[in-house]
């Protein structure tokens, strides 16, 4: 993403003011008073918690207290979002956030469990990833073509894991179902580390699953990749072909990751965690480390944020509506 600079026109436009006022308008930068906490929706070895540990040792180095990042998964992430939503809006408890966590799941459950506009604040995009098709080595599939045949062969006998019912990857595994014309059957689990183990023993026929998770089993050959999700070839793997290349143009999907805090967070407060997470990801050490994994470095503003979550919460919806998706 391009980061754009926030325009200061408000600023310059200001009026001059006499020099014995100036001390009372100085406002000091917002900093923690005691150990933070960035809430995680989904269990160690996934996406969400690769990134919140990549960048919590710089955290804490650049705001001066412990970083703690805690585990809660369940609800397709949800439990995490709900939490931070409803902690104190003092900048200590903060949740890192995927778009399926905090734009698509919440809308569909009944009742929903928080407003997605209303009850959370975001600060800043951490980072996006595409999503990759793998297979166990014991799959007869050898391409994506292959693993279509397959399924349409075997009515609904195939399974494919996710983290959750709604996140990316059950909404990719059942677009390309659609798109495919074939059944699958949804396993999902309490988060990504759960689904590799059962890939990696062959219980599970299929995932379509962030990149990152899978880049060390791809790497180390415990999987089969078969294509990725986004429009183009990544430039990790970039003989891999895209599922858009292999029989489906203009499929498209990601995962992104995004820090927030809870309702009605201060500005003060928001803007220190931004800045706190573009410094991070512009650390000469970490950057590489971060692309290396198969993470597309995030930043930016806390609008620019905000905007994504709107424009994928629309998107989606229309999404799951025309494809039929529904949480049970």
């Amino acid at each position: 993403m391009t980061t754009r600079r926030r325009l200061l026109g408000t600023a310059l436009a200001a009026p001059v003011l006499a020099p014995l006022a100036a001390p009372a308008l100085a406002q000091a930068r917002w900093e923690p008073t005691r150990p933070v906490t960035i809430l995680v929706g989904f269990a160690p070895g996934g996406g969400t918690d690769i990134i919140t540990r990549f960048l919590a040792p710089i955290l804490q180095a650049e705001l001066g207290q412990p970083v703690a990042v805690e585990n809660r998964p369940g609800a397709s992430g949800t439990v995490a979002a709900l939490a931070g939503s409803r902690a104190a809006p003092d900048g200590h408890t903060m949740f890192m956030t995927t778009v399926s966590a905090s734009a698509v799941v919440p809308p569909q459950m009944s009742p929903p469990p928080f407003d997605i506009h209303k009850d959370q604040t975001p600060v800043v995009l951490a980072a996006t990833v595409p999503l990759v098709v793998v297979v166990p080595l014991s799959s007869p599939a050898r391409d994506l073509a292959g693993l279509i045949a397959h399924a349409r062969a075997n009515p609904g006998a195939l399974n494919y894991s996710s983290s959750g019912v709604v996140t990316q990857q059950h909404l990719a595994a059942e677009l390309l179902a659609a798109a495919a014309g074939v059944k699958m059957t949804h396993v999902p689990f309490r988060g990504t580390g759960q689904a590799v183990n059962e890939i990696l023993a062959g219980r599970i026929d299929l995932a379509i699953d962030t990149f990152p998770t899978y880049l060390p089993h791809i790497r180390g050959e415990r999987v089969r990749a078969l294509a990725t999700t986004m429009p183009d070839r990544i430039e990790w793997l970039p003989d891999l072909p895209t599922v858009a290349e292999s029989g489906f143009p203009g499929f498209d999907a990601n995962v992104w990751y995004m820090l927030m805090g809870p309702a009605n967070l201060p500005e003060p407060i928001r803007e220190r965690w931004a800045a706190a997470v573009n410094k991070a990801l512009q650390d000469p050490a970490l950057r590489p480390r971060i692309r290396e994994a198969g993470f597309i470095p995030g930043g930016g503003t806390s609008a620019e944020a905000a905007a994504l979550l709107r424009q994928d919460a629309e998107r989606y919806a229309a999404l799951i509506k025309s494809a039929g998706i529904r949480i049970e």
